[in-house]
């Protein structure tokens, strides 16, 4: 890795952060770390039950701690959950430390996506209202991220090029 630092991949839920981090993390064989996968593995739940037994607050306190720790690591590419960045202690460390990239569809491309899934508890009972209101909310945070990439017209493949093309200029 060039600069030493991570990349971290934020965005709406459905956004591609996972799959893109994956495809990112093979071509630089660099360790990856799926927050959200990984607080189900430490919870031994998937996420709309963690929301549905636990609540909302929990789910955010132990992605606080668990991100922070994953950030500490170096020469990794960590996809955070569509929420997390909201935080700022989280937002502030990857802020300072770290190379960011947003994630950036148009609205109705991540309605189609998220919208009625039970995998995604915020959005799953939504109007389309609400979630474009959600996305317009978070949009403003998540546009703190260092580099912005408008992935309605790339391709998976031209999204990852770009990516890593920012990466080995930094």
């Amino acid at each position: 890795m060039k600069s030493g630092k991570n990349i971290v991949f934020l965005g709406m839920m459905g956004s591609g952060k996972s799959s893109t981090g994956t495809l990112i993390s093979r071509k630089l064989k660099l360790d990856f770390f799926d927050i959200d996968k990984c607080i189900e593995k430490k919870l031994n739940l998937k996420i709309a039950e963690i929301f549905k037994i636990k609540g909302e607050e929990f789910f955010r306190e132990i992605e606080e701690k668990l991100t922070l720790n994953i950030l500490n690591k170096k020469n990794i590419i960590v996809a955070l959950g569509g929420g997390a960045f909201l935080n700022k202690k989280i937002r502030d460390e990857i802020i300072k430390n770290h190379i960011s990239f947003w994630l950036k569809w148009n609205d109705k491309t991540i309605i189609k996506r998220i919208k009625n899934n039970p995998k995604r508890p915020i959005a799953f009972k939504a109007t389309s209202n609400e979630l474009v209101n959600l996305i317009k909310k978070r949009s403003k945070i998540y546009s703190k991220a260092m580099y912005h990439i408008d992935c309605d017209n790339l391709s998976e493949n031209n999204v990852v090029k770009k990516v890593i093309s920012v990466y080995e200029n930094n």
